[in-house]
C-alpha cells in the first residue's frame, strides 16, 4: 500500500490540472510531505458517477482530493481543494497569503479564485461545449459563450495592466489565484478562442506561467 500522503482522483481538465499543478509545487518546496499517488478517472466512460466515486463526492466530478495524512479526509470542489493544500501544507505561504498579515491581499485571492469559478470556468466551459461537442449545431449559443468567454479574459486584461499576476501587493505575487484560472487559459482554442493576440498581457502571463517546471508537471497529470 503506497505511504504517499495524498490520493487525487482526476484527469486531464482545467480543473483537474489546478490541483495538479498547485500538488506539483508545493511538493518542488516541501518535498515528499505532498508528494501524491493519482487514480486516473476517464469522464467520458461516467466512472465519476457510480457509486463509490460519489461517497467520495456527492456532485459526482473531479477532481476529489483525499488526504491520507489526516484519517483519509477528502475534499471535492477544485477552489476547495486548493484553499485546503495552503491552510495545511503551505507553511511558508509560497502560494497564498496569510490572512492575519496580509488580509487585503488574502482578500483579493478570494476574489479572483471567484471570478474564475463564477465566470471563465463556466463560460467557457460552455463555448468548449457548443463549439466542440454539441450534436447539435445552435449559433447562437456558440457565439453567446464565446463573446462571454472573450469578455472575461477582457477582464484578466485590465487586472493585468501593469501586473505580473492577479493578486498581491506591486506587481503581484504568483499564487493560486493564478493557477485556478491559467488551465482555462490554456485551452482557449478548444472554446473557439484561436489566440490571444487581443489579449496581450493575458498571453504573456500564460506563456510565463508555462515555463514553471512545476507548471508542466502538472499539465501532465491523469493523462
Amino acid at each position: 500500500m503506497s505511504t504517499k500522503p495524498f490520493l487525487l482522483y482526476t484527469g486531464p481538465t482545467p480543473n483537474g490540472h489546478k490541483v495538479s499543478i498547485l500538488l506539483e509545487e508545493l511538493k518542488a518546496v516541501y518535498g515528499a510531505a505532498v508528494d501524491y499517488d493519482v487514480e486516473k478517472i476517464n469522464i467520458s466512460t461516467n466512472r465519476q458517477k457510480e457509486p463509490w466515486f460519489i461517497k467520495l463526492n456527492p456532485n459526482g466530478r473531479i477532481p476529489v482530493l483525499v488526504d491520507r495524512s489526516r484519517n483519509n479526509f477528502n475534499v471535492f470542489e477544485t477552489a476547495a481543494i486548493l484553499l485546503y493544500l495552503e491552510q495545511h501544507y503551505d507553511k511558508e505561504k509560497k502560494f497564498t497569503f496569510d490572512p492575519a498579515t496580509q488580509p487585503d491581499d488574502f482578500s483579493e485571492q478570494l476574489q479572483w479564485i471567484a471570478f474564475a469559478h463564477g465566470g471563465v470556468g463556466p463560460m467557457q466551459g460552455q463555448s468548449n461545449h457548443f463549439n466542440k461537442s454539441a450534436k447539435e449545431d445552435i449559433p447562437y449559443a456558440k457565439k453567446r459563450y464565446l463573446d462571454e468567454t472573450k469578455r472575461l479574459y477582457g477582464v484578466l486584461e485590465i487586472r493585468l495592466q501593469d501586473r505580473d499576476f492577479l493578486a498581491g501587493p506591486g506587481r503581484g505575487v504568483y499564487s493560486i489565484a493564478d493557477i485556478n484560472v491559467l488551465p482555462w487559459i490554456r485551452i482557449h482554442q478548444y472554446a473557439g478562442l484561436e489566440n490571444l493576440d487581443e489579449f496581450p498581457r493575458v498571453k504573456a502571463w500564460l506563456n510565463s506561467a508555462l515555463e514553471r517546471p512545476a507548471v508542466k508537471a502538472g499539465l501532465e497529470v491523469g493523462k
